[in-house]
């Protein structure tokens, strides 16, 4: 029997960019989306590393999910008295994706073309509902079916169907010009 420790890793290691890029679309806070990202993997670690492995991914994304609800609540109250305390660091610019070493022989025209799609679907991303936005990414960038999106955002499948639809049609609608 493998490793339980060893399996955990790396099955971390395989959501950690994909559930930062969500958090971030999210919250647009490369901290704040660190932190739901490592809180998120310490209570899967914690509560459920027990389980089998195949219950692993569903129960990181409710738990992510969970995260990124209680991030709005919280941004919500604190907003209401803290507008003005919004601080600006070095380390607030800092793009962990964005430090991602590219692989060398790549066409440098292609890496700014790519950098700039990116940045437009992420603008895009951002301009989505909540609920769109993360039932975009879970079926699109997870490959998750109707039903385990549905699972991980506690609604029923009906809403996921409707909350997709929408987000496609925002998506296509503002990235036309990008894709075909």
């Amino acid at each position: 029997m493998p490793d339980k420790s060893l399996e955990m890793d790396r099955f971390l290691t395989s959501v950690e960019k994909r559930a930062f890029i969500m958090a971030n679309a999210a919250t647009g806070c490369k901290e704040e989306s660190l932190d739901i990202v490592q809180e998120s993997m310490m209570q899967l670690v914690q509560k459920y590393s027990n389980k089998k492995a195949e219950e692993w991914r569903p129960l990181f994304y409710r738990i992510l999910q969970s995260r990124i609800r209680d991030w709005f609540r919280r941004a919500k109250v604190r907003n209401r008295w803290r507008v003005w305390l919004r601080a600006t660091s070095v380390e607030e610019n800092r793009d962990p994706i964005a430090e991602y070493e590219e692989p060398r022989n790549v066409d440098p025209e292609d890496v700014v073309k790519r950098k700039n799609a990116m940045e437009k679907l992420q603008s895009a991303l951002r301009s989505l509902s909540l609920r769109q936005q993360q039932v975009f990414l879970l079926r699109t960038w997870e490959g998750m079916s109707i039903a385990e999106t549905a699972s991980v955002m506690k609604c029923s499948e009906g809403s996921v169907k409707t909350h997709y639809s929408r987000a496609t049609l925002v998506l296509r609608t503002l990235l036309k010009d990008e894709w075909p």
